[in-house]
């Protein structure tokens, strides 16, 4: 066994409302008709966090994520009141990022104005599409004039970084369609893209009513399509899905990709922790039904705990790090499992043979046949 370290810390915080389900979702969020009980959740949020500060053995917070559901539908006031809350029960690092998930559908310049006083310094906007036939299709609640404004309302403000969420291979889209969008979304330069393919999950009103979505041809011709006219717009892709300009990737998701540990607070929020006295990883989740969790009954806040054996380990490490397209350092393995490195070499030897992974110098990524085959390479070491 090689010395297991305590890696950086981040906050994730769900809150889990929306103002209306998407058919593609499979996140934990419920639709509001009524007002939201902003302070009785709150409040709940931060009993949820004295519950788990044991668990920051002495660091500080490196990240805050705010996501959902639609965060947004909270107020300017109830996230400043949680944020300065948080505060004051764990340390913010320097340079501390805070990402506040927003839907166009319920944007409004003057709540944008309160979040960035509140200190939220990055704004992740879950456009999805700028074509309004997809947007009606994906159940969405803003169309794509909302989506540009509110582009440029958060460009208006003091932020370190604003991010776009697109989606490609959607129902009835074209490859055409699909560049529209990228190209519409880098013209305005906005600092950070996530630009993902839809995926149909269980559970979702999609899986049970599957719409017709782009043949493989047309897909392979969207993906070639954004893959040569991102790097051409100044974007450099860092992670399977993530494009950035300099100095902007997402610090929060990093950490996630780099194994990092993260605290989970919020009705179904999970959080990934390391224990170094005991020597064990471990993952936690949180009760998923708002109503239950607000109640913090006598089970308190937590569904499960989950202690991460060798394969889990292994696994998981490797689901997360081989997403990035500079891969990982062998040593960080060692770091951030207690593992030594060795225990990948049977599984190593097969993959390098195959060009799905290189190793030089002490670090492993995927080739470019292997990140197009991602999910094969990882399940080779579960």
């Amino acid at each position: 066994m090689s010395e297991l370290q305590l890696p950086p810390l981040s906050l994730y915080i769900h809150i889990p409302w929306c103002a209306r389900k998407c058919p593609y979702c499979d996140f934990n969020s419920h639709e509001s008709k009524q007002a939201l009980p902003e302070a009785a959740y709150i409040d709940a949020l931060l009993l949820d966090l004295d519950a788990d500060l044991h668990w920051a053995q002495g660091r500080c917070l490196r990240s805050i994520f705010i996501g959902g559901g639609t965060p947004s539908l909270f107020s300017a006031n109830a996230i400043k009141t949680l944020l300065r809350e948080v505060e004051q029960r764990i340390a913010f690092q320097d340079g501390l990022e805070i990402t506040l998930e927003a839907n166009p559908g319920t944007a409004e310049a003057d709540k944008f104005h309160g979040f960035a006083e509140a200190g939220i310094n990055r704004l992740s906007l879950g456009i999805q599409s700028l074509d309004d036939d997809r947007l009606t299709q994906l159940g969405r609640i803003h169309d794509a004039d909302q989506a540009l404004l509110a582009i440029e309302m958060a460009q208006g403000l003091a932020l370190e970084s604003i991010n776009v969420d697109l989606m490609h291979g959607l129902p009835g889209q074209s490859a055409a369609s699909a560049h529209r969008d990228l190209l519409t979304a880098t013209s305005y330069r906005v600092p950070h893209i996530s630009w993902y393919q839809l995926t149909i999950e269980p559970n979702t009103v999609f899986h049970t009513t599957r719409p017709k979505l782009p043949p493989e041809h047309v897909l392979a011709e969207i993906q070639g399509s954004g893959e040569s006219l991102l790097p051409d717009e100044g974007y450099r892709q860092y992670e399977v899905s993530a494009w950035a300009q300099q100095g902007h990737r997402c610090l929060h998701n990093l950490n996630y990709w780099h194994f990092g540990d993260y605290l989970g607070i919020g009705a179904g929020a999970h959080g990934k922790l390391t224990d170094i006295r005991s020597g064990q990883v471990v993952r936690v989740a949180k009760q998923r039904q708002p109503e239950r969790y607000l109640k913090g009954d006598v089970q308190g806040f937590r569904a499960g705990e989950k202690t991460l054996n060798t394969q889990d380990l292994c696994g998981e490490f490797l689901m997360n790090a081989l997403r990035l397209n500079d891969g990982f350092m062998l040593a960080e393995f060692s770091k951030r499992t207690g593992l030594d490195p060795t225990i990948l070499d049977p599984r190593l030897e097969s993959l390098v043979f195959r060009d799905l992974v290189h190793l030089e110098e002490g670090r492993l990524r995927c080739s470019d046949l292997g990140r197009r085959f991602l999910d094969a390479v990882v399940a080779e070491f579960f």
